[in-house]
């Protein structure tokens, strides 16, 4: 179902676990293949890791790209145990 998601919503790229440089090199083919917006999206432990990929992308790659967005949430989630748990959101808009 991830897969169906990320067709639909282009110039998004979705931070987890891997390594920050893989989601710069993502956000970076984007903007190469044309696009003028990519969007980073991340939950709660990743977040950091979306900040990262952010400032990297914009102070050692593309320097006139502009963060144009910052949004932040909270999601509610089932747990392991059946309960519902909040997970924190972060959305970094970057412009041309």
């Amino acid at each position: 179902m991830i897969g169906l998601q990320e067709k639909k919503e282009e110039n998004v790229v979705l931070v987890g676990k891997k390594p920050v440089m893989n989601y710069v090199l993502a956000v970076i083919t984007q903007f190469q293949a044309g696009a003028n917006e990519v969007e980073i999206r991340a939950r709660g432990r990743a977040i950091s890791k979306a900040v990262d990929v952010a400032e990297v992308t914009r102070s050692r790659f593309l320097q006139q790209v502009k963060i144009a967005d910052i949004k932040i949430g909270t999601e509610e989630r089932p747990s392991q145990t059946g309960e519902k748990i909040n997970v924190s959101t972060i959305s970094i808009k970057l412009k041309k």
